[in-house]
């Protein structure tokens, strides 16, 4: 009894020291077949090609293959595509608010006209509020009274107008006649029989347009309801319109932005009171002249010479167009001839003498910018697109300039640094130089 844990004892350790020369053997065998893997993965070459193998250069970069034009016009076609994207939707979203933009447009420019008489009765003493309610009434009234007198000589002299008009055909048929033109009665009666025959065929669509002018009076009354408040409100609160206006662009720019709105508010001003002043030379003395020559109606063509006025370039030609042909029909070819060389002569005044001298420098756009302008606020917003076109592109101008200097300005203040004897260490802010 007493051997038996002996030899079990003894056991054990023989079977615990075969146990480890096992693990020890396959350790090392383990490590052996480690190693002979290792020097044959070292010893193995790729072999070589052959000799009839080409040649394969490596690929470059793509970008590089590209050539530097195609790049340069790849990145400057996509800015182009965003920024036409941008205008697209821009012109989308007016036309769908276009009376809302309209009104708010001739609420700037009423605002331009009636801005100094606010100031100036401010400066007298006048509070805010009664100044802005009695430089708008002024204005307001005068507008009225304007529209009103218009419509009152129109109405006035419409009958006398019509028996001038019609003697006025016989007359133009009579010389026809007897013209070198050598137009026969049988043609002139064509022309009347084709005339009526288009009026009876286009019935339904004059009807139509007739029902159609009743939308345009209810948005025309609805869009100087909007012109009228939206002055009252820029005239009384205009100044924190604008700073609050000022919140919405990044702080980075606001610096810059918050010196471009004043001299685009004088860009504006500047071009509404030149534009009034030149309108109101040429109703004058085309006015005088027709009225002269006894052309009919001569007061209210002076008021239409004034309005048109605001549409540069089509304007002067579509209402001295209109005196021209009153002329015709009324007073005969003569007349008609002499009333154009009143329009041409006033308007070459104008051109080559008033708005330089009235508008100057501050206003300044190039004739062809001018053409274009008009055109496209033509297309977009029909007689209001083309009155509110040159002022935008005057003040889009002066904006440009000024944030062009501002920023070449920035950048001279942030490179040029003093040197020598005249450099100074820089120090805290609000604390003095150091002796």
């Amino acid at each position: 009894m007493s051997r038996v844990p002996g030899w079990l004892g003894r056991l054990g350790a023989g079977l615990t020291e075969m146990s480890e020369r096992w693990n020890e053997r396959r350790a090392e065998a383990e490590r052996e077949r480690d190693e002979t893997e290792s020097r044959t993965s070292s010893d193995e070459q790729v072999p070589p090609p052959p000799d009839y193998a080409p040649d394969i250069p490596a690929r470059p970069d793509p970008a590089l293959a590209v050539p530097w034009g195609v790049r340069v016009a790849a990145e400057a076609g996509w800015r182009l595509l965003v920024l036409a994207g941008t205008l697209w939707v821009l012109m989308r979203i007016i036309s769908a608010v276009q009376l809302v933009v309209l009104a708010f447009a001739s609420a700037l420019l009423i605002t331009a006209i009636l801005q100094p008489t606010v100031t100036r009765l401010r400066r007298l003493g006048v509070p805010r509020g009664p100044a802005t309610a009695l430089t708008a009434i002024l204005g307001f009234v005068v507008m009225g009274l304007i529209g009103w007198f218009v419509t009152w000589q129109v109405m006035e002299n419409i009958d006398d107008l019509s028996g001038q008009i019609q003697d006025g055909i016989d007359e133009l048929r009579n010389w026809l006649l007897n013209s070198p033109f050598h137009v026969t009665d049988k043609q002139i009666n064509e022309i009347a029989k084709n005339l009526r025959e288009a009026v009876g065929a286009n019935t339904d669509q004059i009807t139509s347009a007739g029902l159609e002018g009743v939308t345009v009076v209810v948005e025309a009354l609805t869009g100087i309801l909007l012109a009228v408040f939206s002055t009252l409100f820029l005239l009384y609160d205009g100044k924190r319109i604008w700073q609050w206006t000022l919140k919405l662009v990044p702080a980075a720019a606001r610096p810059g932005v918050a010196g471009a709105g004043p001299a685009a508010w004088r860009t504006l001003t500047a071009y509404v009171r030149g534009t009034v002043i030149v309108a109101l030379i040429d109703a004058i003395f085309i006015g005088l002249g027709i009225y002269f020559l006894d052309v009919p109606m001569a007061v209210p063509l002076a008021v239409f010479i004034f309005l048109f006025a605001f549409i540069p370039l089509v304007g002067a030609v579509v209402s001295g167009a209109l005196a021209v042909v009153v002329a015709l029909v009324t007073q005969g070819v003569f007349t008609a001839v002499m009333t154009l060389a009143v329009v041409l002569a006033v308007q070459q005044i104008e051109g080559h003498i008033l708005q330089p001298f009235i508008l100057g420098r501050a206003v300044r756009v190039h004739p062809l910018a001018v053409v274009l302008s008009v055109a496209c606020g033509g297309m977009v917003a029909g007689i209001g697109g083309a009155v509110v076109a040159v002022p935008l592109v005057a003040v889009t101008n002066t904006v440009a300039g000024y944030l062009r200097a501002y920023s070449r300005q920035s950048a001279l203040r942030h490179s040029v640094r003093p040197r020598g004897a005249t450099a100074v260490s820089a120090e805290p802010e609000g604390e003095a130089p150091s002796e």
